[in-house]
């Protein structure tokens, strides 16, 4: 069962204190190197914090009920969250960018780098452990803010895996110019994942359909019915936040009584209900005999009648 929005805070909390805490970490290993690479990663981790605070104010925001202006609720202010985190991390590319064309211009030498190295490679640890959890978490209770924000921590820590080559080179072969390079390198790829989080967080607030696995689960269900004289027809889903909507027309024989109608309706819920706990069904009667009830829908998902 998919947790609400307001239990979901504590992952957030948990991505505000690893924030704290690498940017803790980075901020001495900058200090004691000298490595702009040490210091475009702190950048990130500020990012990172902001992100985190972001997502638990949106993730109260999901959590209100529906109200007397948002008859559906307020799931969509999920979006909001991963398109500020998108948007976040393609800034904390362009200073990791910035940072390093001004150091390859102007190589210097790095001091004390393997305390560099074991304080970047801690960070990458906290990051890393903390974004899976939080990706976990996204995919199972179905929350874009959560997911974003886990990807976000992960795209830290290929900036610090970057990095820690880097200084590593530096060390091996003398070139300080290998640092700025590898800092151009790791933010060129961050922004790549900032625009697929904005990409991703768009197709939500523009009422995208359910996944392809989702779509065709709700399917077999309604074929399972084919043999009950009744067809579906003009399937049609959309996701909103953690919330999954479908709707259908049921079209059954015209003599049947309202409250027979009824009860396969209710029939249909509730088996669905049972395959994809909470989807939000509506469904409307129509007479198979009445022409006005096919070809209404340029677009719906397919519907095989075979039980």
């Amino acid at each position: 069962m998919v947790e609400s929005r307001a239990s979901l805070t504590k992952y957030a909390w948990l991505s505000i204190a690893a924030a704290v805490v690498t940017i803790s970490m980075k901020m001495v290993a900058w200090q004691v190197t000298g490595s702009v690479g040490l210091l475009s990663d702190a950048a990130e981790s500020v990012t990172n914090l902001a992100a985190a605070i972001m997502a638990l104010l949106m993730l109260r925001v999901a959590s209100r009920p529906p109200d007397a202006d948002h008859h559906f609720g307020h799931d969509k202010a999920e979006y909001f969250s991963a398109a500020v985190e998108g948007m976040l991390i393609f800034v904390a590319a362009v200073l990791i960018i910035v940072s390093a064309t001004q150091r390859l211009l102007h190589p210097q030498p790095l001091q004390d780098a393997p305390v560099g190295v074991v304080i970047a490679i801690l960070a990458a640890a906290v990051n890393g452990t903390v974004g899976s959890i939080m990706i976990r978490a996204g995919k199972k209770h179905r929350s874009p803010t959560l997911y974003a924000d886990g990807k976000h921590l992960w795209t830290d820590v290929i900036t610090s895996v970057g990095v820690v080559v880097a200084i590593i080179l530096v060390i091996l072969t003398g070139w300080n110019i290998l640092d700025p390079i590898v800092a151009f390198v790791v933010g060129a790829n961050i922004i790549v994942t900032g625009v697929k989080l904005v990409r991703d967080s768009t197709k939500g607030l523009m009422d995208v359909t359910l996944p392809d696995a989702d779509n065709q689960a709700i399917a077999r269900v309604l074929a399972g019915f084919s043999d009950r004289d009744v067809l579906f027809h003009g399937l049609r889903t959309r996701q909103s936040g953690s919330q999954r909507f479908a709707v259908v027309d049921i079209l059954v024989p015209g003599q049947w009584t309202v409250a027979r109608s009824h009860d396969l309706i209710e029939e249909v819920e509730q088996r669905m209900q049972s395959v994809m706990p909470g989807i939000q069904m509506q469904i409307h009667l129509e007479p198979k005999e009445d022409p006005r009830a096919y070809g209404d829908y340029d677009v719906e998902v397919p519907i095989p009648q075979e039980g």
